[in-house]
C-alpha cells in the first residue's frame, strides 16, 4: 500500500482539533431509538412518493446508516431484504437487486449517474462513497420510468447534501474514525456544514485503507481445488502453492474531497459542487497470460492493481413555483472525467480505461386538479475507451435520452399512479457499425390503505433495456476475471413485463413487510459460459434468451418491551429468487443469489445499544452452465455502541464484529467466488463525533 500523505494525516488531525475545541456548537437532534425503516419516509428518489409508493422501497439514514456503512456501497445495502452484493474483494462491490445486477441496477449520486465504468467489468469499483452518505435510497425493480433503460433492475440513489437546499441555522458535522483488526486497516471520514446570509456551504472528506484480508483458509474454493488436481493429475503437472489464510490482492487505499456552495433566494437556490476520489487497489483472484506470450522462467509475484480516479462536477437549479400549475422546477448537472489503470505486478500497465460521461435531468412537478405529477427530461452521453495489450472492449461513445410523464391521483380510499417514458440510445463505437436503440416503459400502481396498521400496494409495469456497450462490443482476454470475453453486436433490446404486490403492517410495536414479484423478460441479456478455451482462459459470450424471475421479500420487526430510555426489539427477514431461461437442458442464470433467512434482537439501555444479527444463506444448487454450485454458510454479527451527549453534540465509541463464526463465505454473486471468499472474522473499533 501506498503511505499515507503528510496532508492528510494534518487534515485529519485539524479535523479532530476542530470538533474537540468548539464547545459552543450546538447538540444535533439525535435519532437514539433508531426506529424501523418500514416507517413512511418521503424516497427522494421517487418526486411523487410523499403521499405513498406503489414501488417497493428501501431507506437506509441515521443511526441505521451508521450501523450498516461498510467499505463499498453494495457490502452497505446488503443485508437489506432482496438485496446482496456482487463482491470482488474489499474495494469493490455492486448491489444486486433481485436477482439483477450489473447494467440492470442504476447507482446515482444526488439523482446522477455515478459516470463511472463500475458496469463494465466485476472488478471496477463504484465511486460513491458511502461513508459521507445523509441517506441511501433503494427502488427495488424497474425505475426505467425514471431513471432509463440502465435501471430495469432497480435504482440505487446516494445523497450526499454536498449541494445544499438551505441554509442551515447552524453549523453542522461530524467525524468518525474506525480501525478494522482483520485488514489492520483505518477508516477516517469527516464533514462540516454551515452558512450565513444567503450562502449555505459543504465540506466532506474520507479516508480508507486495508492490507490483505484474513480468510478462514484457502483462497481457492474446495470445488475448485479437486478440479484442478484432478486436471493436474492427468496432465502430470505439479501441484503449485495455494494462497491461504490471507487474501492476496484484496489490499486498498483511496480518498476522497468534495466540496458545495449553494445560493439561496425566495425563489429557490443554485448550487455546485466539486468532489475528487484516488483509489489504489488490489485485483484479487486468478491471473494468467495470454497464449502466445513468452513465458519467463519465474513469473512476476504478486497480484494486479487498479490506480483509478475521478474529479466530477455537478450543478444544481430549483425553482419553487415556477410558472402556472407547476409547483416547483429542478435541473441537475453532473460532468465527470474519469480514468485508470490496470497495474501488472511488474509495474507494467495492461490496461487503461477512461470515460468522459455528463448527464442532464430536469424535472417539472404540477397541480392541477386532484392530479399531481412530474414531466422531465434525461440525457447522458460518456465516451469511453480502453486502451492497451488487455483492452476487451472498444472505445465507444454512447447517448441515452429520454422524456417521461408520471402522475398520481389520491381516489379516498386509494392511491393510483402511472407514467411513460420514451427513449433512445445510440452507440458510435471506434469501429464497427453504429447502434441505435429505441426504449420505452410504462407503469400502473396503486396504494390501498386496508386499516389504519394495514396498506396493500400493486405495481405492474412493462418496460425495455438497450444493450450497454460492453455486452454488443466486447472481445477479448479479461484476465482479471479469468474470462475471454465475447459481445454480440446482434443483440436487441431486452424488455420486462413485471407485476409486484407488497403487505405491509405498522402499529405501535409490530412492523412488517412482505414483497412479491414477477418478471418476464424477452430476450433477456446474459454473460454465460460456452466450455470453449481461448488464450488459455474460459470463453463467456453475452447472449438472449427468454427468461423468468419471481421471488419473494420479508421483514418483521417486533418491540418487546419499553422502559425509561430503553427498549429490547427482535426482527427477522427471509427473501429468496427464482430464475429460470427459456432453453432446454441448464436453464439457470448465472450467479443467481440463493435464499437466505436472518434473526436478530436490540436492546437499548440509556446511552448503549448492542445488536446481536444471525443470518443463514443457503447452498445454491441451481449453477449456471460450467458454474460451480455454492455451499451454504452463517454470518452472525454483532454490535455495541455507547452515545453519549456532550456540550459540543454527541461522541459515540463502538464496536463491531462481522463473520463472527469464521465461516468460509463465498457469495454466488460474485464473478470471482472460487478464487476470493468474503473476509474472515473481522472485529472493527471507532469513534464518532456529531456536532
Amino acid at each position: 500500500m501506498k503511505p499515507q500523505s503528510i496532508s492528510v494525516t494534518r487534515y485529519r488531525v485539524l479535523m479532530l482539533f476542530l470538533v474537540l475545541t468548539v464547545p459552543g456548537l450546538p447538540v444535533m437532534a439525535q435519532d437514539t431509538n433508531n426506529d424501523n425503516k418500514i416507517e413512511e419516509l418521503v424516497i427522494v428518489a421517487h418526486p411523487l412518493s410523499a403521499e405513498g409508493l406503489s414501488q417497493a422501497s428501501d431507506v437506509l439514514t441515521g443511526r441505521e446508516l451508521e450501523q450498516k456503512v461498510a467499505e463499498n456501497i453494495g457490502a452497505t445495502l446488503e443485508r437489506e431484504p432482496g438485496i446482496h452484493s456482487a463482491q470482488f474483494g474489499n474495494a469493490v462491490g455492486r448491489p444486486v437487486i433481485h436477482g439483477l445486477g450489473g447494467p440492470r441496477v442504476r447507482i446515482m449520486e444526488d439523482r446522477i449517474d455515478t459516470l463511472d465504468v463500475s458496469v463494465t467489468s466485476a472488478d471496477h469499483a463504484v465511486t460513491v462513497e458511502p461513508f459521507i452518505a445523509e441517506r441511501v435510497e433503494v427502488l427495488k425493480g424497474s425505475s426505467t420510468l425514471l431513471y432509463g433503460s440502465g435501471a430495469i433492475g432497480g435504482v440505487v440513489d446516494v445523497h450526499t447534501g454536498r449541494i445544499p437546499h438551505s441554509v442551515p441555522e447552524k453549523i453542522s458535522g461530524g467525524i468518525e474514525t474506525r480501525y478494522n483488526e482483520n485488514t489492520s486497516g483505518q477508516t477516517t471520514a469527516a464533514k462540516i456544514s454551515g452558512g450565513a446570509n444567503q450562502f449555505a456551504w459543504h465540506l466532506d472528506g474520507t479516508w480508507k485503507d486495508g492490507d490483505n484480508y484474513r480468510i478462514p483458509d484457502f483462497a481457492e474454493s474446495a470445488a475448485l481445488r479437486a478440479a484442478e488436481e484432478e486436471e493436474e493429475g492427468e496432465e502430470g503437472e505439479e501441484e503449485e502453492e495455494e494462497a491461504r489464510r490471507r487474501l492476496p490482492g484484496s489490499d486498498f487505499d483511496s480518498s476522497s474531497v468534495a466540496g458545495g456552495v449553494s445560493l439561496i433566494q425566495d425563489w429557490g437556490f443554485v448550487g455546485i459542487s466539486i468532489s475528487h476520489i484516488d483509489a489504489d487497489y488490489g485485483l484479487p483472484g486468478g491471473h494468467g497470460h495470454e497464449e502466445g506470450e513468452e513465458e519467463e522462467e519465474e513469473e512476476e509475484e504478486g497480484n494486479p492493481v487498479l490506480d483509478m480516479n475521478q474529479t466530477r462536477a455537478d450543478f444544481e437549479l430549483g425553482i419553487a413555483d415556477p410558472f402556472g400549475a407547476f409547483t416547483s422546477f429542478n435541473l441537475r448537472l453532473g460532468i465527470n472525467d474519469y480514468e485508470h489503470e490496470e497495474i501488472e505486478p511488474s509495474g507494467e500497465v495492461g490496461t487503461e480505461f477512461s470515460n468522459e460521461a455528463w448527464e442532464l435531468r430536469g424535472e417539472l412537478v404540477y397541480e392541477a386538479d386532484a392530479w399531481r405529477g412530474v414531466v422531465g427530461v434525461q440525457h447522458t452521453a460518456r465516451e469511453f475507451s480502453a486502451l492497451g495489450e488487455e483492452a476487451f472492449v472498444r472505445p465507444v461513445d454512447s447517448r441515452d435520452t429520454g422524456i417521461f410523464w408520471l402522475a398520481e391521483r389520491d381516489l379516498g380510499n386509494l392511491s393510483l399512479e402511472g407514467g411513460l417514458r420514451f427513449g433512445k440510445v445510440d452507440h458510435d463505437p471506434s469501429f464497427g457499425r453504429d447502434q441505435s436503440f429505441n426504449t420505452f416503459a410504462v407503469s400502473l400502481g396503486l396504494v390501498m390503505p386496508l386499516t389504519p396498521e394495514w396498506q396493500f400496494s400493486l405495481l405492474a409495469d412493462v418496460s425495455s433495456r438497450a444493450p450497454v456497450a460492453e455486452e454488443l462490443y466486447s472481445n477479448g482476454p479479461h484476465l482479471v476475471t479469468q474470462a475471454f470475453e465475447v459481445g454480440d453486436e446482434n443483440l436487441d433490446e431486452e424488455q420486462a413485463s413485471a407485476l409486484s404486490a407488497t403487505l405491509q403492517y405498522q402499529s405501535e410495536r409490530v412492523q412488517a413487510r412482505v414483497t412479491a414479484y414477477y418478471t418476464e423478460f424477452s430476450d433477456f441479456i446474459y454473460e454465460g459460459a460456452t466450455g470453449e478455451i481461448e488464450d488459455d482462459l474460459p470463453v463467456f459470450l453475452f447472449q438472449q434468451e427468454d427468461a423468468t424471475f419471481w421471488g419473494l421479500d420479508a421483514e418483521v420487526s417486533y418491540t418487546v418491551a419499553t422502559w425509561d430510555q430503553g427498549k429490547f426489539s427482535i426482527h427477522a427477514l427471509f427473501d429468496t429468487v427464482e430464475a429460470d431461461l427459456d432453453i432446454s437442458g441448464n436453464d439457470n442464470i448465472p450467479r443467481l443469489p440463493p435464499s437466505r433467512f436472518g434473526a436478530g434482537f436490540e436492546a437499548q439501555m440509556g446511552p448503549a445499544v448492542a445488536s446481536v444479527t444471525y443470518t443463514r444463506v443457503q447452498e445454491q444448487n441451481d449453477a449456471a452452465a460450467f458454474e460451480f454450485p455454492s455451499d451454504r454458510y452463517e454470518d452472525l454479527r454483532a454490535q455495541l455502541s455507547i452515545n453519549q451527549p456532550v456540550a459540543f453534540g454527541e461522541v459515540s465509541v463502538f464496536i463491531n464484529g462481522r463473520n463472527l463464526t469464521n465461516d468460509e463465505q463465498r457469495l454466488h454473486t460474485s464473478f470471482i467466488k472460487e478464487f476470493a471468499p468474503a473476509p474472515g472474522r473481522t472485529v472493527e473499533f471507532g469513534l464518532r463525533m456529531k456536532f
